[in-house]
């Protein structure tokens, strides 16, 4: 299993120079970003920033999405910084959350997230490529060939299906080892339905992790079911509460939820939490003492995940990334885990 961390744009630079340093010498392979430009710094600078105070750390965007910049802008932004860190670049992929709604526009269409996926792998490998918004084709002079794994989030059965079928890897936003095999069953599936060699697919379960009591991680993470609510009543929305095409066990908790504030999008003074329990907030995060992180981070590989990405904001980060790096992490053989390589 592979380790990374992700970042809000409100980290410190200097602070977010130490603590990319740190996790890299702990033995995490990936540093990821929230790509939320209106409710905090623009990522793709601090991404660059942390580039040059690490040698093996990949970076990306989780998760970006096809509406917030002009295709080729994307394209050319993703090729530059895959350029400039010698390859170490991925990015996470979703139909637009935060970085939309917040400006009260709608998510991307499904076909449209993969017609992007399609454009700008291609665009960044250096082939011609032409879309909607451009009526002439573009090709960059500068692009070397470079693949770009592109890991696309996802819930409900068609965006799962489209992560299987155009994505390198997928990504859940959760803990929950039983939850977390329904979901990505679902995108293997639908790649291999496609004719697509899966045995290099990653699949990433990125949610918040926390070292201390247990009480205390349930107090300081409480903030990240209500944040996965707000994509789940997305699916409800679509397909019903009694649908058998997501498993009940992530439908049924936001029964009692009232709405959702995104000026204060993953964050524990969000007004809308009341709905969330403490067996809730323990099944969706990874907490307690080392020793717990450890069991049900083999009952998340056991359950196909390649890579855990701890939401880095929950307080105690420098603790967190030194208790992986001497506890936690030294019990998986990262060599072995699935890193998201071109799925043809």
């Amino acid at each position: 299993m592979d380790f990374g961390i992700c970042f809000k744009g409100f980290v410190e630079p200097d602070r977010a120079k130490a603590l990319v340093r740190q996790a890299e010498n702990a033995g995490f392979k990936y540093c990821w970003f929230y790509d939320s430009h209106i409710l905090w710094r623009e990522s793709f600078v601090a991404m660059a920033m942390c580039m040059e105070h690490t040698k093996n750390m990949r970076f990306g965007p989780c998760v970006t999405n096809p509406n917030t910049r002009d295709w080729s802008h994307a394209a050319s932004l993703f090729g530059s910084l895959a350029k400039q860190s010698g390859g170490r670049f991925d990015i996470g992929l979703g139909r637009g959350d935060s970085a939309v709604r917040v400006m009260g526009k709608k998510p991307a269409p499904l076909k449209r997230l993969e017609e992007f996926t399609h454009v700008v792998k291609a665009l960044i490998r250096g082939e011609e490529a032409q879309y909607g918004e451009c009526p002439e084709p573009v090709k960059f002079p500068w692009a070397d060939g470079y693949e770009l794994p592109v890991w696309v989030a996802a819930y409900g059965p068609k965006a799962l299906s489209s992560a299987g079928r155009v994505g390198d890897g997928l990504i859940l936003q959760i803990a929950e080892p039983g939850i977390c095999k329904w979901l990505g069953d679902q995108a293997v599936a639908a790649g291999e339905e496609a004719g697509r060699d899966m045995s290099n697919f990653g699949i990433m379960a990125a949610a918040p992790a926390h070292t201390g009591t247990l009480e205390e991680g349930i107090e300081k993470t409480k903030w990240f079911p209500a944040m996965v609510g707000n994509h789940v009543a997305d699916i409800v929305e679509k397909y019903g509460s009694n649908t058998d095409q997501v498993p009940a066990s992530l439908t049924s908790y936001i029964e009692n939820r009232r709405g959702y504030d995104y000026s204060k999008h993953g964050q524990s003074d969000n007004p809308f939490l009341d709905f969330i329990t403490d067996d809730i907030v323990e099944s969706f995060a990874v907490l307690g003492p080392p020793e717990n992180h450890i069991e049900k981070l083999n009952k998340l590989k056991d359950a196909g995940i390649t890579q855990f990405n701890i939401y880095l904001d929950s307080g105690d980060e420098e603790k967190i990334i030194a208790d992986y790096g001497e506890k936690i992490i030294p019990a998986f053989n990262a060599n072995n885990a699935k890193t998201p390589e071109a799925v043809s």
